[in-house]
């Protein structure tokens, strides 16, 4: 006798709706075969379902993410990075109170007070013929950010040691909601026995019909719900055993939209926009934007970073600015729509050779013409880099490049060997762009606060 189960799944959703509809009319067709025939299927979420790029994300916190995710009948959700580090506290702390499904999340806990009701490291579920599935939930360990949200992070692979032989002893099956990366995911495989199934995420990565490390099948659906995941283990009663394993990445283009879905998404957007409302300046003059040249409101932002983190020089690239404001009341959903990264400000101490070389990378086409995506950037160019508190003379080459010929800070050539603090987004801490900010050994990340927080500080200098 043998017993088909099934899971589905999304994972790095980040908020981008137009796929919504067609993965949960998708998901409705399946459950539907799968009550007729009389099987057990359950719908996950891997994490970043919640990204504060689009206005039901902002307007309404991520509570309306959870809201469709209720309304699409998921049991079980894990958390990302972008719900854990880019709401403040009280707003992590509240956003799954009204969730229909299970939230798991081993290594994540507050750091004082009482423990949210709804977080748990892990969830026991039970098919109808009384198979155990233990499945549990890892997420990325950004130690820096949820120490300065008031969260504790806890190292994955700690947490399995401790955790991994009391599910194994409670579960005939063990699933792992992993939102930590492709390269921890077969870590994990080749480290740990008894996991069946790894569903991963974070990396965006994508496995079309799933890949096996040792005994471990690993999964994943991309990002941006271009993908969903489908999973079918088959479970041999008198053996005892799983006897097969199944796992796909199913695009999800060209598949038919749930209308009742579609309509969940605009009465949703409607209601978050609602709270954007709030008019934040009055503009006298339109205010334009250029990717690639100095315009006054990026160069008030920029300066608005600079005196928020108190810093010598403050750096920050044109392209984080997607669109002119009319004159004229200014809203939230103004400055959400202009600037909808989760981008923190960040200020670094770094030698004055440092700053050079920094600068000079700055000026360089090929970062300014650099088409980024990730690390909270959710724009389409780096764009030109505008710098406040230093002077930089630069002379054009036959090439077309910048070259910079000085850098003056008060008015003196910039000392190489002393230590300056440059403000910039955070997202240049990370990755290999800028490896002098990236490997500085002093960094402060200014959170929640993002980078639309300090337009609407330069948008209200501007107005007055």
């Amino acid at each position: 006798m043998k017993e088909k189960i099934f899971f589905y799944y999304t994972s790095d959703l980040h908020s981008h709706f137009e796929n919504w509809p067609q993965i949960i009319g998708y998901f409705k067709k399946q459950k539907q075969k799968h009550e007729r025939n009389g099987e057990s299927y359950w719908i996950l979420d891997n994490g970043d379902h919640v990204d504060r790029f689009h206005p039901i994300a902002e307007g309404l916190m991520g509570k309306g993410n959870v809201e469709l995710l209720n309304k699409a009948g998921y049991n079980l959700a894990n958390l990302g990075n972008n719900e854990g580090i880019t709401l403040a506290h009280e707003d992590l702390l509240t956003l799954y109170n009204e969730a229909a499904f299970d939230v798991v999340c081993a290594n994540l806990s507050v750091m004082e007070g009482a423990q949210p009701e709804w977080l748990k490291p892990y969830s026991i579920i039970t098919s109808k013929r009384g198979l155990k599935i233990g499945v549990i939930g890892l997420t990325a360990p950004f130690e820096t950010f949820y120490k300065m949200l008031g969260w504790e992070i806890n190292n994955p692979f700690d947490v399995l040691d401790r955790m991994l032989d009391e599910v194994q002893q409670k579960a005939d099956i063990v699933v792992l909601l992993s939102h930590l990366g492709i390269n921890d995911d077969e870590e994990i495989a080749r480290k740990y026995s008894g996991i069946d199934l790894i569903i991963g995420g974070h990396t965006h990565h994508l496995f079309q019909n799933g890949e096996y490390t040792n005994k471990s099948l690993l999964t994943a659906a991309g990002k941006h719900g271009t993908h969903l995941g489908e999973v079918m283990i088959e479970w041999d009663l008198e053996k005892h055993s799983i006897v097969k394993k199944e796992a796909y990445a199913v695009p999800t283009e060209h598949m038919a939209k749930d209308e009742e879905t579609t309509s969940q998404v605009i009465e949703m957007r409607n209601e978050a926009i609602a709270y954007l409302q709030e008019p934040v300046a009055a503009l006298k003059e339109p205010l334009y934007i250029a990717w690639f040249q100095e315009t006054p409101l990026m160069k008030q932002l920029t300066f608005e970073m600079q005196k928020w983190t108190g810093a010598d020089i403050a750096m920050l690239n044109a392209g984080v600015l997607l669109d002119h404001l009319s004159s004229g009341a200014i809203t939230f959903q103004d400055v959400h729509r202009i600037c909808p990264h989760p981008m923190n400000p960040c200020k670094v101490e770094l030698y004055g050779d440092e700053v050079l070389e920094v600068i000079r990378v700055a000026h360089t086409k090929k970062l300014t013409e650099m088409r980024l995506k990730g690390f909270g950037f959710r724009g389409e160019v780096i764009g030109r880099m505008i710098f406040t508190g230093v002077e930089i003379k630069t002379s054009q080459e036959s090439n077309g490049e910048e070259h910079v010929d000085k850098v003056l800070i008060n008015g003196e050539l910039i000392q190489t060997d002393r230590l300056y603090t440059l403000a910039t987004a955070d997202t240049f801490t990370f990755g290999s762009l800028f490896p002098e900010i990236a490997y500085s050994k002093k960094k402060k990340y200014y959170m929640p606060e993002l980078l639309r927080d300090l337009l609407t500080r330069a948008l209200q200098t501007l107005s007055t």
